[in-house]
């Protein structure tokens, strides 16, 4: 189940209707199975031992992922406290269901006219009570592990929204200030360049600065590093040279806000400006096997000149794009000749196209 970072009700369980989920209650269920029997001796060889305590357990443990799965929208609604008591008390149900059934077969006359009565429980209250207690320990351990995990992805989320805040207000004060005055200065040279520049500084700090939206759209993002550069254009003039090869890049595809852009901030700042002759940077990008590859290329600065980077932004997005897409992810970067080169590797999810206006509301 999906929640939102914070939230006190938040139920902690996943989605049992995902084939994930059921994948690893059916390998708890076996690991579970394969512990009782090596724990206990029974008159039985350990092969079919283990076959009928399998059985066992797995129609318990797929009875009850099929009912949480079916009552997910409920269990959502409820505090934590109250979602565990109910879960637990759904699977003693279905455990003492489950033992009964057993037991009552065990009795049927196929099974005894078969030979088969030894294998199934003889007294229905003894295995009942000892299937309960086993159910709710294995229950209360899963649950706890759940929660747990839970708890550290809130706790991750919640750090990657605090980067994302530091992110967002470190946009440099000397970049504010020399686009302020080569604004000024354009106001008495070129007042129509001047006014699109003072737009393009409020497009980029209504973009960098907003807490709308987690994700956009990946013509969005590269608009916004498009606007940027527009604004270090101004101050670097021909010093500064950006290639964009991102034309195969599909528009719709979701990617985490704030990106490309401090990456090129970050190849202005540390390769391009420090140099007296300027430098070319170079953003790539392409589309293969489902997967977006994205690489930022900067000259490096002189040895001399240097500039000790936090690495905030190379952190961050390293982080989001692991929150996001999980270990399809990938973030490379590091020195390469002469080069500084960042490498960004993703799957591709495309937003959804809108549903289309019905006529009748395009008549009113």
């Amino acid at each position: 189940m999906k929640t939102e970072p914070g939230s006190g009700n938040a139920f902690y369980l996943p989605d049992f209707c995902a084939q994930r989920t059921a994948l690893a209650i059916v390998l708890i269920v076996e690991l579970t199975a394969f512990v009782l029997t090596l724990a206990r001796q029974s008159a039985i060889d350990f092969w079919t031992d283990l076959a009928r305590t399998s059985m066992l357990l797995l129609w318990t443990g797929l009875t009850v992922a099929a009912l949480l799965c079916a009552l997910r929208d409920r269990l959502l609604r409820l505090t934590v406290t109250a979602g565990s008591v109910a879960v637990l008390v759904l699977v003693s149900s279905v455990v003492v269901a489950v033992s009964a059934c057993a037991a009552l077969a065990g009795r049927s006359h196929l099974v005894i006219d078969s030979g088969g009565a030894a294998l199934f429980p003889d007294n229905l209250s003894r295995f009942a009570l000892r299937n309960l207690w086993i159910g709710l320990v294995v229950t209360g351990l899963t649950l706890r592990y759940f929660y747990v995990a839970q708890q550290w992805r809130l706790s991750v989320e919640l750090r990657a929204a605090a980067r994302v805040h530091a992110l967002q207000a470190r946009i440099r004060p000397h970049f504010l200030f020399n686009s302020m005055n080569t604004i000024a200065a354009l106001t008495r040279s070129n007042p129509v360049r001047a006014e699109g520049a003072v737009q393009d500084l409020a497009d980029l700090f209504r973009a960098t600065l907003s807490d709308q939206r987690d994700t956009i759209t990946l013509a969005e993002e590269l608009e916004v590093a498009h606007t940027y550069q527009r604004m270090e254009q101004l101050r670097l003039g021909d010093r500064l040279k950006v290639e964009w090869h991102t034309d195969t890049l599909p528009a719709h595809a979701l990617v985490p806000h704030l990106m490309i852009q401090p990456l090129l901030e970050n190849a202005v700042y540390h390769g391009v400006e420090p140099r007296p002759e300027g430098g070319t940077v170079t953003i790539s990008g392409e589309v293969s096997g489902g997967l977006i590859t994205v690489v930022v290329r900067n000259p490096l600065g002189p040895a001399a000149q240097m500039r000790d980077g936090n690495r905030l932004a190379l952190a961050n997005i390293r982080e989001r794009l692991s929150l996001m897409y999980g270990e399809r992810a990938l973030m490379k970067s590091g020195r390469f000749d002469a080069e500084y080169i960042v490498t960004l590797r993703f799957p591709l999810i495309e937003k959804a196209a809108a549903p289309p206006t019905p006529k009748a509301a395009l008549a009113t």
